[in-house]
């Protein structure tokens, strides 16, 4: 299985980051040949104000960013993982953060809404407070990618290591990551986290990253980038540079039951699982 993670920048203008998104998917296919591809986390939106991306979320399905990942699956007969974008809630004042997943026929096969939100305060000082316009998901979600169980999860959800297990519970052998991590937390907490996870629980892990800046108001924010595959013994195997652009290699569900053959985790647990 050829997996291919797209690395963007958006900015606050939609119609810009869903075509750059298009841009890079046609990149990866003429390149690459994937049998699937990963966008970043709200990869239709970044920045600008609250009422901005309000008016920038869309009914799911039915808006233009659902649409172009949905036409990509189809035209290039390869699986979406379409990152996450802002899903409106119908009759609420909030969005959903809302991974969908398509298909190589363009059908809709997955949906994931984050469910844990970044309301927290970064190194330098700046706030961040997701909660404010962003309405958590619930459910553990996985799917199938012709024999291959992908689990899924978006950015900060990465530090709650029982949303992994439950993945693990549920049959993942791939982590699949969308993220927007800020610089200030992905220097020091990207790679660590990512090659825990893929460890801990014994899974390949393909984490998309946000890279570059972008305006939130009158403030400039950082993203840290990064975008990587780690196989389930916790080797980096393929990373992105700086900048957007794309990232490819080849995961073996084989491996995977290899790791967990030499080191049965799974068999020795005596505290429950996540989930």
């Amino acid at each position: 299985m050829k997996c291919s993670l797209v690395q963007m920048n958006s900015i606050s203008d939609k119609a810009r980051n869903i075509e750059m998104a298009r841009e890079l998917i046609e990149q990866a296919v003429a390149e690459e040949t994937p049998d699937w591809i990963l966008l970043p986390e709200t990869f239709d939106w970044a920045g600008g104000t609250t009422e901005q991306r309000m008016a920038a979320a869309e009914p799911v399905p039915g808006g233009p960013a659902y649409a172009m990942c949905q036409e990509m699956a189809r035209k290039h007969r390869v699986f979406v993982h379409a990152g996450s974008i802002n899903e409106k809630v119908p009759g609420e004042d909030k969005v959903y953060n809302t991974t969908i997943v398509f298909n190589r026929e363009g059908t809709e096969i997955a949906r994931y809404r984050k469910i844990h939100l970044f309301d927290v305060t970064t190194p330098d000082g700046l706030e961040y407070k997701e909660s404010a316009h962003v309405k958590p998901g619930d459910a553990v979600v996985t799917y199938d990618c012709e024999g291959v169980t992908v689990g899924a999860a978006i950015c900060y959800d990465l530090r709650f290591p029982e949303l992994f297990q439950a993945l693990a519970k549920k049959g993942a052998q791939i982590i699949a990551l969308p993220a927007a991590f800020t610089l200030q937390t992905g220097k020091d907490h990207w790679e660590v986290l990512i090659r825990a996870r893929a460890i801990e629980n014994e899974t390949y892990f393909a984490a998309s990253g946000q890279c570059g800046s972008f305006m939130q108001g009158n403030s400039q924010r950082h993203n840290y980038g990064h975008s990587m595959i780690v196989d389930p013994w916790g080797h980096v195997v393929a990373k992105a540079s700086d900048g957007p652009g794309v990232v490819t290699s080849r995961i073996d569900a084989r491996r995977v039951k290899q790791v967990r053959d030499q080191i049965p985790v799974h068999q020795h647990r005596r505290l429950p699982m996540g989930g």
